[in-house]
């Protein structure tokens, strides 16, 4: 762990931060939230993983946001959780901050980011599992299909969309959770979430710093049919 100048707001600001969503911030976990605050914008630099770049919107509409299902969802200790479309880690590796008991794997189309969170994981002193690949070709496979108790997705595709790619990855018993936008129609996901094994649990609306968030927790209550998900092409043509 280095000891420089923070980039974050400094530890007491950023607790009140997370105290005001209701989550207890450590000394250690800060220091780690300000070296992958500092590790994001350098490397936003070459690579685009982001469009916030001020430390404070870091903070809240990142980190904190991601750590927002700590306190809306039921996360088991030691629970495997796959985050489908990592992008930037998020909201992966601020759990895994935050609940170094986790068992997480990063899933993300493009190698670029992969490489990103690969150094990111190393500079933390975390252990990640990596994934170079997409999601309708990874969950199709032994190693990986029904395997995670939990799958999560922070992305602006449709419930239906997130569905397809996330629930195959669920173990029965185990939890797709998805993050979206207040003006999400949950209903236009309802027909492929029991297509493929799922139920909706809980919608849970909540403000994060007077900005409106969602978070859709899915039940996986059977196995997902074998012809799930379709190729890329076709779940782009037509939502289940």
């Amino acid at each position: 762990m280095r000891k420089e100048k923070k980039m974050l707001p400094d530890f007491e600001q950023s607790c009140s931060y997370f105290s005001q969503c209701g989550i207890e911030l450590s000394y250690e976990a800060y220091e780690k939230f300000d070296i992958y605050a500092q590790f994001l914008v350098e490397y936003n630099e070459k690579v685009n993983l982001t469009a916030i770049t001020e430390p404070t919107q870091i903070l809240c509409k990142h980190f904190i946001d991601s750590a927002c299902l700590l306190k809306y969802a039921d996360i088991k200790p030691d629970s495997s959780l796959i985050d489908v479309g990592t992008g930037a880690g998020f909201p992966s590796v601020p759990l895994k901050i935050l609940r170094p008991d986790l068992k997480i794997t990063l899933l993300d189309s493009l190698n670029k980011r992969i490489d990103f969170l690969k150094q990111l994981c190393d500079k933390l002193e975390i252990d990640a599992e990596f994934i170079h690949g997409r999601a309708e070709d990874f969950s199709k496979m032994p190693e990986y299909r029904e395997m995670y108790d939990i799958s999560c997705a922070r992305a602006v595709a449709s419930l239906s969309t997130l569905s397809e790619l996330c629930i195959p990855f669920v173990k029965v018993g185990g939890q797709f959770i998805s993050m979206k936008g207040p003006t999400e129609d949950v209903s236009r996901g309802t027909n492929a979430i029991e297509i493929l094994g799922g139920k909706i649990e809980e919608i849970t609306d909540y403000s994060l710093f007077d900005e409106q968030r969602k978070i859709v927790t899915i039940r996986k209550i059977s196995q997902t049919p074998i012809k799930y998900p379709r190729n890329s092409a076709q779940i782009k043509k037509k939502e289940l």
